[in-house]
This record gives C-alpha cells, structure tokens and sequence, in this order.
C-alpha cells in the first residue's frame, strides 16, 4: 500500500470509530477498509449519511443503522437519531432491532444444514416430521349464488406440502395478516396463529401445540401451485425442532450463531441487554395509527422462525458476508458453496402462480423471483430498483433489509424500527445510494 493510500485508510479508520464506536463495530462485523481501496466512492456514500440525516432529523425515522461491506471488508457504518423516541439514548451500531422476516433466511439457513446432515430431504413431506400435516384440505374460493358473493368449501389436497414447499412459500399455508381467504383466516385465528389485533406475534404457543393446530387447519392453495408468503418458516422451525430434539434458538446458537460470531442474535434480549435494543416512535409519522411491535425481553413461548428474531446491523452483516462467501466466514463453514447456490436459484419457474410477486411485496418492484429463503433477482433488467442478476434479499415487518449481491460482491444490512406502509420506498432508496457509490 502506498503512503497516501495508507494514509487515507487511517484517516478512514478514524472517522469510523469516532461515528460507530471502533470496539463494537470491529467485535460485530467485519475488517474496515478505506471505501476507495474496495472500489467505493468515500464522496458519494456519503449520501447516505446526507440522507438518513435528514430523515431523522425531519422525524421521519426515530434512527438507523446502515453497514456496507465490499469484497469482505467493512467500508461505511453509521448510526442515525435515537435508540428510543421517549426514553433518550443515541442509536449505536450495536443497537438491537426486532428483525422480523428477516429471521427467517436464517431459519431456511438451519433447515438446510440438515439437509446437508442427512437428516432431510427436500422432497420430504412435512408430515414426516410434523404428523398433523398428513392428508390437509384445502379451502377453495367458489361463487355463492345465494350470497352472490365469495364463499369457501373445503377439498382434500392433491398432495402433501414438502419441506421445499416450505422453504419456497407455496405449502398451501398462508399469513393471517394477509391472506384473503377468510376461511384459513378464521382457522388461524381459532389456532392462535394470528392476533386481529396485533400483527405477526405467534409465540405465544409452545411449539409442539403450534405445529399441531397449524396442520390441521385447511390450506388456502394446492400445495407446490402457488406462491404465497406465509407462516412457512414457523413450521421451517418445529421441523428443526422435531429432528434435532432442540429448541430452535439453542440448534441456531450452536450451528450458525456461535461459529458466526453472531453474538447479539436469537429469539429473545437478555435482560443485561435490554437498554440496546431499538423502539419505533410511539405513532408512524406516515400514517398516525400507534405502532406496535413484539415484546423481546422474555423468552416466548415458541422460536419463531417467520417473525420472532432479534439482530444487531453487524451479527446481520457477518450472516450475510458468509454466505455471499459460499458458505463460511472466518474459517466457519455453515454451509456449502452448492447449498447456497440451491438456495439462492429460482425455485418457482413459469408454473408456480405468482398472483403477488415476491418483489411486489418486498419493494414494490418486478423482476425477481424466490429461491430456498430468499428473493433472487433474475436479471439485471426489469425491476426499478439497482441491482444485479442473482442478489438475493429479504426483509422485516420493523423496517429492515439486507441484501447480497454476487457480481459486485457487496452486502449491506439497513436497520430501523419503522413498521411504516412506506418502508418498501427506503428499502429502493439504500440500495440506490449504495449502487451509485460503486467507483471502480
């Protein structure tokens, strides 16, 4: 390296441990690097800071954290606004966040480890493991002449859900939350699977009596026909739990946390931790209805695999740097190169019915399909958004977003707690403000 190159970095290091805190972003992410020597503009990811400046200061955010790394090295971290609107405190770059779905590639992740043990097979039904999913029904939209309106009858299904069924979201099953089938809707809500009044908290149930009441409630699709996002990765969970004979959170410490470094991450805070995590404003600025998310201080009464996680922006970024790498990060392999690839391949193709696109509900954008856990992008064209073709990508309920892209070997993790109908918009803005900052 030459002298002004080294230089830059030093100062580069610099500002980053004045902005972030050098301890904890070292401990938490990744090696830091001077943006201009991983091919990144220092001038122009500067945006970001420009940007989410702005938005907390004009209270539109309560506060984020944003990390990019390029080819493996850390090249901007900041934080923005406050920790908690009410009680004071600066966001920092450890802050814990609800992740919602974004828990749930790290669940589709613990799923195919067993694959890669033996322990599973893809083509497995679900009722191998999960015995009340043997023989489902499948409740059908018919055309009431009495009603003259939608009624719904049930049918038996032309097959059982499979465990890519589940990784995929097309087992038939559905979101409470989402679903217009009203019939699955009310079956959810009988089963405890869905508050009406409180959006994607189903832990209240010991997993076992989850998986039970989840399976024999009708499915709102034939299973493998359609695509529709789902509680899927709840019951990715007690399948783990149903092989290994753990609860979900201690399987994930052993096998992906603990190796990962991912010392923050899992299914509950820990009560020495709890002045870190991050709250939303009391209300959403966009729309004045009171925001209202999971309680993560005490154990729950189920691992949720779909919505029941909690991350830092750099245990996220470690997760995200490994498998971008094929499967390892540090000397720790997770998984193979060749599961990450399945996993990160179209799996839906031109027979799956994608009545709402996975980019639709994710950005608001076409252009992508879904692999084994994660939105894949199928070409560089098409979606309205930056990107390249295979980055994969998933989001939360709270605000937050990661995405991985292969070609420009960059991973970024944005993180808030901002449960807003306009978070697919900031979730186009940092993969924008990131795309232009691309220099080499």
């Amino acid at each position: 390296m030459t002298f002004p190159a080294a230089f830059r970095q030093i100062q580069y290091l610099i500002a980053t441990f004045a902005l972030s805190g050098a301890a904890s972003v070292l401990a938490q992410a990744l090696p830091v690097a001077a943006p201009e020597t991983m091919g990144m503009s220092p001038e122009r990811l500067e945006r970001i800071t420009a940007i989410f400046t702005k938005e907390v200061d004009e209270k539109k955010l309560p506060g984020a954290v944003v990390m990019v790394a390029r080819h493996g090295k850390l090249v901007y971290a900041k934080s923005f606004g406050s920790l908690n609107d009410t009680a004071g405190g600066k966001m920092q770059d450890d802050s814990i966040y609800r992740i919602y779905s974004m828990t749930k590639p790290l669940v589709s992740t613990a799923l195919m480890m067993l694959v890669e043990d033996g322990r599973i097979q893809l083509t497995d039904p679900v009722s191998k493991f999960l015995p009340s999913f043997k023989s489902p029904m499948v409740s059908v939209a018919t055309f009431d002449p009495v009603l003259s309106g939608t009624a719904f009858k049930l049918t038996p299904a032309n097959r059982e859900p499979t465990v890519q069924d589940l990784l995929r979201h097309t087992s038939g099953l559905a979101y409470g939350e989402l679903t217009k089938n009203t019939m699955v809707r009310d079956a959810y809500i009988k089963a405890g699977a869905y508050k009406p009044d409180f959006d994607f908290d189903a832990r209240d149930l010991p997993g076992p009596e989850m998986a039970e009441r989840l399976g024999k409630a009708p499915l709102a699709h034939q299973p493998g026909t359609t695509w529709e996002y789902s509680v899927s990765v709840d019951v990715q969970g007690r399948v783990v739990e149903a092989v290994t004979g753990k609860r979900l959170g201690d399987f994930m410490q052993e096998r992906m946390f603990a190796p990962l470094k991912m010392k923050d991450t899992g299914f509950f805070v820990p009560a020495q931790n709890a002045s870190r995590i991050a709250e939303p404003f009391a209300k959403d600025p966009a729309t004045g209805t009171a925001n209202k998310l999971i309680d993560v201080t005490k154990q729950p009464g189920n691992d949720s695999g779909g919505a029941g996680g909690v991350s830092t922006a750099g245990d996220y970024l470690r997760y995200c740097q490994a498998m971008l790498n094929g499967g390892q990060l540090d000397g720790a392999r997770i998984l193979s190169r060749s599961t990450v690839k399945l996993m990160t391949s179209d799996h839906l193709g031109s027979s799956i019915n994608m009545a709402f696109n996975p980019g639709m509900l994710l950005m608001g954008v076409q252009g992508y399909t879904y692999g084994l856990g994660f939105m894949v992008r199928q070409g560089d064209g098409l979606a309205a958004v930056h990107g390249s073709e295979g980055e994969f990508m998933w989001a939360g309920y709270g605000g937050t977003f990661f995405w991985a892209d292969p070609k420009e070997q960059i991973c970024t993790v944005y993180m808030t707690q901002a449960p807003s109908p306009v978070r697919a918009s900031y979730r186009r803005l940092i993969k924008s403000l990131v795309a232009q900052a691309i220099a080499d």
